[in-house]
């Protein structure tokens, strides 16, 4: 269930992912068919959801980002650093029935993500998904185009100090995407003049660093999603070892029509 102090955040989000085109079915030049947007506390509530999944949902709260993001049955979707598969699969419920998810990861992916993500494949939940094990910098599988949504959560930090050409990414990512379509990225804030120099000492990224870098492939930003915002951060601890609720940024960016 969505916590109370969550639905006032919610009303929000949903407002401007109205305003940003998130819950509008259009492509260009016309409508398109899919789904209303879907009740996505209730897909949370699923019974067939795994118990490691459920507690993940207390430190990740999805659901503002669902909103934000405007997944919704019928869209086809890249979800970039898809890991173990928790957000792709509960993309892949929100896209239900008639669309695809396809979680990204390289190919030299460790083992027990690896493993995690081949285990959510075999199940229902995941029946509108597929695995993707493809760089970084050329992440688009074969003969897969006019993406209406990807995804790109927590790692896009991670791609500064691995081998991957970035800009190259950006415009891979750019390309598959249908005029219209939009790119979301969340990741954890740094510093203010700090960029991509702690981007494997501390795990973060400044904000205005990652935006210009995306913005250069051609995106525009046209939503900024506050609901996992810590302005406590004291933003001088690794992100994955938490000393308080970290400071995170969510970016939404639409290919021009």
């Amino acid at each position: 269930m969505v916590r109370t102090k969550q639905r006032t955040i919610l009303a929000a989000t949903l407002a401007a992912a109205l305003a940003a085109g998130g819950g509008l079915g259009l492509a260009a030049g016309g409508a398109r068919a899919q789904g209303q947007t879907p009740d996505y506390a209730k897909l949370l509530a699923a019974p067939d959801r795994s118990e490691a999944d459920r507690k993940a949902d207390q430190r990740r709260d999805p659901v503002p980002f669902l909103v934000f993001a405007g997944v919704r049955p019928g869209m086809k979707v890249l979800d970039m650093g898809a890991g173990g598969g928790y957000s792709t699969e509960l993309l892949a419920r929100a896209v239900a029935p008639n669309g695809m998810v396809y979680g990204q990861n390289p190919a030299d992916l460790g083992e027990k993500p690896k493993t995690a993500f081949e285990a959510r494949l075999k199940t229902p939940a995941m029946a509108d998904a597929r695995a993707d094990y493809r760089p970084f910098d050329d992440p688009i599988p074969p003969g897969v185009n006019n993406l209406d949504l990807i995804t790109f959560l927590f790692y896009y930090h991670d791609t500064v100090y691995m081998n991957v050409d970035r800009a190259a990414m950006d415009r891979k990512m750019f390309a598959a995407l249908k005029p219209g379509g939009f790119l979301v990225i969340a990741d954890h804030s740094a510093l203010p003049g700090q960029g991509i120099s702690v981007v494997k000492t501390l795990h973060r990224i400044e904000e205005g660093t990652l935006r210009k870098e995306v913005e250069a492939a051609g995106f525009k930003v046209v939503g900024e999603g506050n609901f996992w915002r810590n302005p406590n951060d004291t933003h001088d601890f690794v992100s994955y070892k938490p000393v308080m609720p970290v400071d995170n940024f969510v970016l939404k960016f639409q290919k021009p029509n």
